[in-house]
């Protein structure tokens, strides 16, 4: 069954008595080519667990089935649970869970599936729950080896973006604390259907064994980040005094030039290491 051919993804939902739901972010790939890409990216080992968040009718769920050991796909529509039971009923090392993953407990999901094997993250996230659901993931405390996820072209760019880009913010300097983010390919949007206005990318994070250097204080850290961002027309002195009005002016001042900072840089100059030493410099 070919599940990224526009005939059978129609007869498929026309069977099951459902629609695509835009409140999903619902757009389902019909170039196969596009699944079978991300899911060569996925995982280095092939005894791995996939978790797949979003599998839609399952056209992404069999490539990662035919390649690693387990798949565990999390589908919150529970209309489209028929259509999987039916797509994916050949594949002995699949598990579909009808939940949202913002409420599932990642770390009890993990354990009861890895069996120690390595455990990797798929993903084609809509853009209003990208950054919720990625924070979800990288704050879980489980030791994911990669990230892969499909996502807006727009925001894709934002996660790759540099220190001083204008596309660069506070998820990017965030993520950079977890691993390190590579953009694998552009995604035109006339490989979904229905076709969504913009276009996609996959990007993968490459999850760090252990961070280059942990803050002394990871609060500070991400406070510092959000304070930045925040008001980031205005110098990292300002945007940090005024949305962190406990810190001393003097204070914030001393650590930037400790740090080998100018006074009045902004806040997008800053690397992640940057934001880190700022943290315990002020600490």
């Amino acid at each position: 069954m070919n599940l990224c051919n526009l005939s059978v993804i129609k007869s498929l939902m026309q069977d099951a008595g459902i629609n695509f739901r835009k409140e999903f972010g619902q757009n389902f790939l019909i170039n196969p080519m596009i699944p079978s890409d991300i899911a060569d990216s996925c995982a280095e080992s092939k005894d791995s667990l996939i978790i797949e968040i979003g599998p839609g009718i399952g056209c992404l769920t069999q490539e990662l089935a035919s390649r690693y050991s387990k798949v565990v796909a999390v589908e919150i529509d529970k209309g489209l649970i028929p259509i999987l039971e039916k797509t994916l009923s050949e594949y002995d090392n699949i598990t579909v869970i009808n939940d949202d993953v913002m409420s599932i407990d990642l770390k009890e999901l993990v354990e009861k599936y890895s069996e120690d094997r390595e455990v990797c993250v798929c993903a084609n996230l809509p853009y209003y729950i990208t950054t919720p659901i990625l924070m979800k993931l990288l704050e879980s405390d489980v030791k994911f080896k990669s990230i892969t996820v499909m996502v807006q072209n727009e925001v894709a760019q934002r996660l790759c973006a540099k220190p001083g880009s204008s596309d660069y913010g506070a998820i990017t300097a965030v993520l950079g604390y977890y691993g390190s983010i590579q953009k694998l390919f552009k995604v035109g949007s006339g490989c979904f259907m229905p076709p969504p206005k913009v276009d996609s990318a996959v990007v993968k994070i490459n999850i760090y064994d252990k961070p280059p250097k942990v803050p002394k204080n990871e609060k500070l850290f991400r406070d510092l980040i959000r304070a930045a961002f925040e008001m980031r027309r205005k110098t990292l002195l300002n945007a940090v005094c005024s949305k962190l009005p406990h810190l001393d002016k003097k204070a914030v001042q001393d650590a930037l030039a400790l740090i080998g900072k100018e006074e009045n840089i902004r806040g997008e100059r800053l690397s992640t290491l940057d934001f880190i030493n700022l943290a315990d410099a002020l600490s």
